[in-house]
């Protein structure tokens, strides 16, 4: 007896947990569906939550280096306490809202080089091992996304890469601790001015903060340097506009000055207002992120390395 309590305290005979989702493709702003599976080990099990949340890979920098962390970065109770009888099956509905800053993770059907996310469920075991489960979750562009990122393709812009970066963007409203970075290799017309431009959305349900970094070459006399370029639209712009004619002004304006940060709203076709402020480099522009739960949200929770094995790059370029 004392043996099987020792085996059910390290997760031997224990309960088991796993999730099924309805469908694992989303978008920023809607929801994920599902069902916790639950089975009953061998021995009665006092389940003191459910949980289920958001995690994805980050870049962090600490000190002089930067490594990546697996950080959950929303979660919501799906149960309270309950009794799980031996071999009892059980089976728990959610609604999980996605956030209108979740990072996109899949454009054209492809995942993007460098994403990767998963809704993690937790299994809380009152004297035992807690139990966990990790699901794939592809989350697709709204459709102001994607009218910006065809206009970069349109325009000959080739996706290199996409990662998140924990911290703030200064002047800009983020309820996430991170922010995702989309890179191009700069298209043929713009080669002789800048090689790259990370691409960051930060959503809400008002509009996207575009912003846009590009690498300016140096000249004969000069050194290159990076400039920045913020301009603000509203979802319902998606249809309203040459996206293609817009990004380009955006790219020429934002290289035509040194390290500026300009503000636009989408106002009249093609006429924006301005306000800019002074950064150099993106340490000019980027805040600490502060932690601790924040409406909801497990801003910048690090969780075990338990599900590195399963966070695998998937590759699939966005070309």
């Amino acid at each position: 007896m004392v043996f099987k309590k020792m085996l059910s305290a390290l997760g031997v005979g224990g309960p088991s947990v796993d999730t099924v989702l309805a469908n694992p493709n989303t978008r920023p702003g809607l929801a994920l569906d599902g069902q916790v599976h639950l089975l009953g080990g061998d021995a009665p099990a006092s389940i003191e939550q459910i949980t289920v949340g958001l995690v994805t890979r980050v870049e962090i920098e600490g000190g002089d280096s930067e490594y990546a962390g697996i950080m959950e970065f929303h979660r919501m109770a799906v149960s309270g306490p309950l009794e799980l009888a031996p071999k009892q099956q059980l089976a728990i509905p959610f609604q999980l809202p996605v956030p209108w800053e979740t990072p996109v993770t899949d454009v054209y059907g492809q995942r993007l080089h460098g994403m990767t996310m998963g809704l993690r469920t937790e299994l809380a075991v009152a004297r035992a091992v807690d139990k966990s489960d990790l699901d794939h979750v592809a989350v697709h562009p709204l459709p102001i996304h994607e009218r910006i990122l065809d206009a970069f393709q349109a325009l000959g812009f080739r996706f290199k890469h996409a990662d998140l970066e924990r911290g703030h963007i200064r002047g800009v409203q983020q309820t996430l601790p991170f922010y995702q970075e989309i890179e191009f290799f700069a298209a043929p017309q713009y080669a002789q001015t800048i090689t790259e431009v990370e691409l960051t959305f930060v959503t809400s349900q008002r509009g996207v903060d575009v912003i846009l970094e590009c690498d300016k070459r140096g000249g004969f006399l000069s050194a290159g340097h990076d400039v920045f370029g913020r301009y603000t639209v509203s979802h319902a712009d998606a249809d309203r506009a040459d996206w293609v004619q817009v990004v380009d002004g955006w790219l020429r304006e934002t290289t035509s000055r040194y390290g500026s940060l300009r503000a636009q709203g989408f106002g009249a076709p093609h006429g924006y207002g301005h306000g800019h402020g002074r950064g150099h480099g993106m340490g000019g522009l980027v805040a600490g992120a502060a932690l601790g739960a924040a409406g909801g949200l497990v801003a910048g929770e690090l969780i075990e390395d338990a599900f590195e094995g399963d966070f695998g790059d998937f590759g699939g370029d966005f070309e």
